[in-house]
Order: C-alpha cells, then sequence, then structure tokens
C-alpha cells in the first residue's frame, strides 16, 4: 500500500465524525505537515471516520464564522502534498454510506491492508 520502501511513514487513523467537528481537521493539518516533510503519510478512516469524505459535508464542516478555513481546505492541502486516504469498507456500512458519496482519491482497503499499513509505519497516531 506505500509507495516506497523508503523511510519515514506516518499513518494516520481517524475514528470520530461529522458529531465531532472539532477533531475533523487535526489529521489533514498533521498529515500535509508531514508530507511537506518528505514523509510518506496516509489517512484511514474507519468507525465514524468515513463521515468526513462525503461530497456533501467537506464543505460544511469548519469554525463558526470567518475565522478559519473550510475541511475541504485541509483536505486539498493534504492530498495535493500526496497524502493518501484510505477508508474502511465496514465503516461505510456502519454509517450508511457508499463508496461513490466520497471525494475523488479515496481508496478503499480492508483490515489485512490497514494491519500492513500499521506494521510497516513508522508511526500510526489516531484521532
Amino acid at each position: 500500500m506505500w509507495t516506497n520502501d523508503g523511510e519515514g511513514r506516518v499513518l494516520y487513523v481517524q475514528t470520530h465524525g461529522v458529531s465531532d467537528p472539532g477533531r475533523s481537521a487535526t489529521p489533514f493539518f498533521l498529515a500535509a505537515s508531514a508530507a511537506a516533510m518528505e514523509v510518506e503519510v496516509g489517512i484511514y478512516f474507519t468507525m465514524y471516520g468515513p463521515q468526513l469524505l462525503q461530497k456533501e459535508v467537506v464543505d460544511k464542516i469548519g469554525p463558526k464564522g470567518d475565522r478559519g478555513q473550510r475541511l475541504s481546505y485541509f483536505i486539498k492541502q493534504a492530498t495535493d502534498l500526496g497524502v493518501r486516504l484510505w477508508v474502511c469498507q465496514p465503516s461505510l456500512d456502519l454509517n450508511d454510506l457508499i463508496f461513490d458519496q466520497l471525494i475523488d482519491g479515496v481508496e478503499m482497503i480492508g483490515g489485512a491492508a490497514f494491519n500492513d499499513l500499521a506494521m510497516s509505519a513508522d508511526a500510526v497516531i489516531s484521532f
């Protein structure tokens, strides 16, 4: 799943969804920061995390008023820097979602692939 055999891999795991918007942008921000440091980075969305990848949601989540950016800004920043987005298929079912409802660029993987990513990462950070 990783694109190279080099050093420096960070895997973020996003378990929170739209009911906890305060935890939505941070994994993307940190992933973009790591990618800018030339680290290979991915974010795995499980449990309620896939809710954040819905096309109809990414422009709605953000700070109140004009004090910051929407979630879509942080997603674009991360993916433009090469951060990969992986989603757990059973978690789509948990959230009554189908893959076509998600933003472009998301890859679906299963539990074995996630475990492989986690075991070969230098760090795994969960939100």
